[in-house]
């Protein structure tokens, strides 16, 4: 009798335990509800309001109601790498990420059903917004983060170079991300999918677009160093020309100073001469009879031809002296 009564104990709350769990189901915090009679939607969603904590114990119609299960927290999606050309034909990696969250269970239970084909649809929606965006753009646009940020330049570059200077930019790469979130949102939100936000992850440049930068910076240096190279030819020419007029003004005073002091030996010399004229005819004589001689020295050679006429004072000394007459 006792081992009866224990197994109808037994019995009883076995049976209560099953009964319980037919009738009642729980909610956790992370999860939203929503019940299907035979398949179809009954009532509203349960715990899916997030300013409204419905978690904890509910009640069901036990056998004929089935409990779905949909995640409640925000989800992430790191989207694949994809190439695809910029307004300006360069081609670049695109490398973007989008956090979601499930806001319409029953529409989301309806036309997805499970995470990897909401993961699917986002791979396309985003992918496809992501292309026609950077399409419309020029690269300088995708690269720049702000249209107001002035870019650092180089400090060997004079205030009005315009080497290595970047061109303005319309957007900037963070209203491509607003670009890109407004026109995904209105698309997967027919999915019962809420898309919360969508950012670049990464920007890689294709080898041929690599090559062009580093060729423009290449050229950015060799118009710096031809600028340069320009500024130092002018600054030489015009050290080089004040030489030279520094040069032409010396000579030209130094030349002025030496025939000055010519002139005013020459005209001593001539003072000195005319005095000893004046003073002894007789040493004057002799004077120029000596310079004269002096003169023969230097001019006539052994192999010097000279033609003289008779009435040369060069001459003079050269002619015959007739005797004086008895």
């Amino acid at each position: 009798m006792k081992k009866f009564s224990l197994v109808l104990t037994i019995t009883s709350l076995v049976l209560a335990i099953i009964l319980f769990n037919a009738f009642t189901y729980t909610v956790d915090e992370t999860e939203q509800v929503f019940v299907t009679e035979f398949g179809k939607p009954v009532g509203e969603p349960i715990n899916a309001d997030p300013n409204k904590n419905e978690a904890g114990l509910h009640f069901k119609k036990p056998f004929i109601q089935t409990i779905n299960r949909i995640e409640k927290r925000i989800l992430e999606w790191d989207g694949p790498s994809t190439e695809m050309p910029t307004r300006d034909k360069l081609y670049i990696t695109v490398d973007n990420f989008a956090r979601w969250r499930i806001s319409d269970p029953k529409t989301y239970y309806e036309k997805i059903r499970d995470e990897r084909t909401a993961l699917s649809r986002l791979d396309d929606i985003i992918g496809s917004e992501t292309r026609n965006v950077i399409a419309s753009h020029d690269l300088i646009e995708v690269i720049r983060s702000e249209k107001d940020r002035t870019p650092q330049r180089d400090g060997t570059l004079t205030a009005n170079s315009n080497i290595g200077l970047l061109p303005s930019i319309k957007d900037g790469r963070q209203k491509l991300n607003e670009q890109i979130f407004k026109a995904a949102k209105p698309k997967v939100k027919d999915w019962g999918i809420e898309l919360l936000d969508v950012q670049f992850k990464r920007i890689n440049y294709k080898p041929g677009v690599i090559d062009k930068i580093y060729g423009r910076m290449i050229s950015e240096r060799q118009q710096i160093a031809d600028r340069f190279r320009s500024e130092g030819a002018g600054e030489a020419a015009k050290i080089i020309g004040r030489k030279e007029r520094d040069l032409l003004s010396i000579q030209s005073e130094a030349y002025r100073k030496e025939q000055e002091i010519r002139g005013k030996a020459d005209a001593q010399a001539t003072g000195i001469y005319s005095s000893a004229y004046d003073s002894n005819p007789a040493a004057a004589d002799f004077y120029q009879f000596t310079k004269t001689l002096e003169t023969y020295r230097n001019t006539l050679r052994k192999d010097t031809t000279a033609i003289f006429t008779t009435d040369s004072d060069l001459f003079r000394l050269l002619k015959r002296i007739d005797a004086p007459k008895q």
